[in-house]
């Protein structure tokens, strides 16, 4: 069974920076594409950048664009999201998403199947 813990959330003042990590056990690691999504109170939970198992593709959500860092160590089984110039707007729960299928790269919310906890990130102004 697949385990995902993140670490590394916390509270920060806007235009700081926060690096978050994911370790991942339970499955070959490498061949699975990775998400980062964040779930702020009253919104929907939404991806805000994407890994595929190589690490060659990437996907960003327009507003983290230029901000935001994702990227995988497959030796070590844990994927990074570097953040930048944080702003309030990014203050929500960042939760690790691992891909349902080995080999595949697409980026709908319902691709990823297994999650972590969950970690807390909070930009005061």
């Amino acid at each position: 069974q697949v385990q995902l813990v993140e670490s590394g959330g916390g509270l920060v003042q806007a235009g700081g920076s926060l690096r978050l990590s994911c370790a991942v056990s339970g499955r070959t690691f490498s061949t699975y594409a990775m998400g980062w999504f964040r779930q702020a109170p009253g919104k929907e939970r939404e991806l805000v950048a994407g890994i595929s198992g190589s690490g060659r593709s990437l996907y960003y959500a327009d507003s983290v664009k230029g901000r935001f860092t994702i990227s995988r160590d497959n030796a070590k089984n844990t994927v990074y999201l570097q953040m930048n110039s944080l702003k309030p707007e990014d203050t929500a729960v960042y939760y690790c998403a691992a891909h349902r299928t080995p080999y595949t790269v697409t980026w709908g919310k319902t691709d990823f199947g297994s999650w972590g906890q969950g970690t807390q990130v909070t930009v005061s102004s």
